[in-house]
């Protein structure tokens, strides 16, 4: 009885400290306030439930703003500890990771590679192989060379303006002046979304026509998070990480 008893305890320990991973991870995805209703419905559990699991997680230190009823957000800037992944986890970031270093550019594709490295080095023992025999393969994708991509990347990171040189697929090259938004990759192409100052509204732009991209020292006057926002409304695109 006393075994049972005890096995029974630290099952419910095990099974609390999970709930609690849970509702950090559920905070962590978000970047607006989320209700308790909200967060019980996806952690399958009473609003109740969530309250005091909020309080606790707050007692021990986590960084979470916000008050009944209003809603919860976790503050910029908290790292969560280390997490163990699920299995469907590790299938995504391994899957993810092995197709960015297929279609990125050289800086990406060993990014990439050192991600993958650094996950392997953190997993537990009984997980720690499976970044290399995981079955998820990505095949190769017949990569273009793209020395611009770097260059849009920086320009994005940065929020300054590129000069472009492109070549529509009625073979007419313009010169543009753009502020650059996205890079979207798809079946077919790799594209680039950006506000075009020549047509003075957003354009899109496949990156494998561009002829010639020289990076400007001009910041765009706008910040490129509300020209994303503004990008997402008008295509109906929404990329919520």
């Amino acid at each position: 009885m006393r075994q049972a008893a005890h096995h029974h305890r630290e099952k419910t320990v095990l099974s609390r400290a999970s709930r609690l991973l849970d509702l950090l991870q559920a905070l962590r995805r978000r970047r607006h306030p989320v209700t308790a209703g909200t967060l019980a419905g996806e952690l399958g559990v009473s609003v109740r439930t969530v309250y005091r699991d909020i309080a606790t997680l707050t007692a021990q230190g986590a960084a979470i703003e916000g008050e009944a009823g209003i809603g919860y957000v976790l503050r910029p800037g908290y790292l969560l500890p280390p997490l163990r992944f699920t299995g469907d986890e590790l299938d995504a970031l391994i899957l993810g990771l092995r197709l960015v270093r297929q279609r990125g550019d050289d800086t990406l594709e060993h990014a990439a590679a050192d991600v993958l490295a650094k996950i392997s080095a953190v997993l537990p023992d009984t997980h720690g192989e499976e970044v290399e025999t995981s079955g998820m393969l990505a095949g190769p994708a017949g990569r273009n060379e793209m020395p611009c991509l770097a260059v849009i990347r920086q320009a994005i990171r940065d929020e300054t303006k590129l000069h472009l040189r492109y070549t529509d697929k009625k073979e007419h090259t313009t010169e543009r002046l753009i502020w650059p938004v996205a890079i979207g990759f798809f079946e077919a192409a790799e594209v680039l979304a950006a506000w075009c100052e020549k047509r003075a509204d957003f354009r899109h732009f496949r990156l494998d026509r561009i002829v010639a991209v020289t990076p400007g020292r001009e910041r765009y006057p706008r910040r490129r998070r509300i020209l994303l926002a503004e990008w997402r409304a008008l295509t109906g695109i929404d990329t919520p990480y």
